[in-house]
């Protein structure tokens, strides 16, 4: 039997770009989404994430390039009467539900499956209590629960999630991520995901595409993304971060060599540290802050400050304590 071929992506997008005057919202970008991958993107308010996915859903016209689901184009606004694409869900912060009308209403109004899929859609979505219900009287949560409920009983390909927990206190925030992990295997359904949130993004997506002023700048695993960032500004949006240089690195890493504008970029947990010692770096405790299981401690160390994630936790303002770094870490960024 001869090797078999790769499947055909889900979702391929080729060349999109958005022109606006005076500002390229979008630079020319294309990549390509497996069928059940979960895929993110990333970036700085105004980066071009909500653009982007307006544009897969056929709700922005594109100045160039071409959006295809299945292998057919989704034509933009510009090419057809009724926006949007009919295998293509959209999900924003705001659930945009009618006003006053009963939950039930709402859903029936939407429904194209099956009696049993759709209750079972209902019990996924932890809605079915709220049945009843007037929209005007749920919860931001449920409102947002409510919203996904309808767009998925359309039985969409690709559901596309434009920051959908930004509304949502801690509570209701972890019970839609819990659904959201729950739809690609419960219904077939591949999920593309907006968020500014890093905690959001890494434990969640297989792929993160990370965009910077419209321009695609770093396409990657999670893993990669965190600890091997394309820049500071990558390394920035996924948590706190130090870069070392100068007399610091000196002392703590002398074997690491930077050309001209270049630092070695340590993330919080690489850091390890104890009492003094005669052999060891150390440096002067500034701040600590408790978090149960760990300290965020500030450090300053010759002419540079630090932010380090400890377990050592018989820690004050003045102390002095040894710094090292964890064998293999850190990452040279421009």
């Amino acid at each position: 039997m001869g090797d078999r071929k790769p499947a055909s992506p889900l979702l391929t997008v080729s060349n999109i770009s958005l022109l606006e005057p005076d500002n390229a919202a979008l630079q020319p970008l294309s990549f390509c989404q497996r069928r059940g991958q979960k895929l993110a993107v990333a970036g700085e308010s105004g980066a071009g994430k909500s653009t982007l996915l307006q544009i897969i859903a056929g709700l922005v016209q594109p100045s160039s390039g071409e959006v295809r689901l299945n292998g057919r184009r989704v034509r933009g606004p510009a090419e057809t009467l009724v926006a949007g694409h009919p295998q293509v869900a959209y999900l924003s912060q705001r659930s945009e539900l009618p006003h006053s009308l009963r939950v039930g209403q709402v859903l029936r109004y939407a429904n194209q499956r099956p009696e049993a899929e759709a209750q079972a859609l209902y019990e996924l979505c932890r809605i079915a209590h709220l049945d009843q219900r007037r929209t005007d009287q749920l919860s931001g949560g449920e409102q947002q629960r409510v919203a996904l409920a309808r767009l998925l009983l359309a039985a969409p390909s690709l559901l596309l999630l434009d920051e959908p927990f930004s509304n949502l206190d801690r509570t209701h925030k972890q019970t839609l991520k819990s659904i959201i992990h729950s739809l690609g295997k419960q219904l077939n359904i591949t999920c593309l995901l907006v968020s500014h949130d890093p905690a959001d993004v890494l434990p969640w997506a297989d792929e993160i595409l990370v965009l910077r002023q419209g321009k695609l700048v770093q396409q990657g695993t999670p893993q990669r993304i965190y600890q091997q960032p394309a820049d500071a500004y990558t390394a920035a949006l996924f948590g706190d971060c130090n870069l070392l240089k100068g007399a610091a690195l000196q002392a703590l890493a002398p074997a690491v060599k930077l050309r001209p504008g270049q630092a070695l970029l340590l993330r919080p947990e690489d850091f390890v540290l104890g009492p003094p010692d005669a052999t060891t770096p150390t440096g002067r405790v500034l701040t600590v802050r408790y978090f149960g299981s760990s300290c965020e401690v500030e450090i300053r160390m010759l002419r540079s400050i630090f932010r380090v994630k400890t377990d050592f936790t018989a820690l004050a303002a003045g102390h002095e304590v040894s710094i090292r770094l964890k064998p293999g870490s850190g990452w040279v960024v421009a």
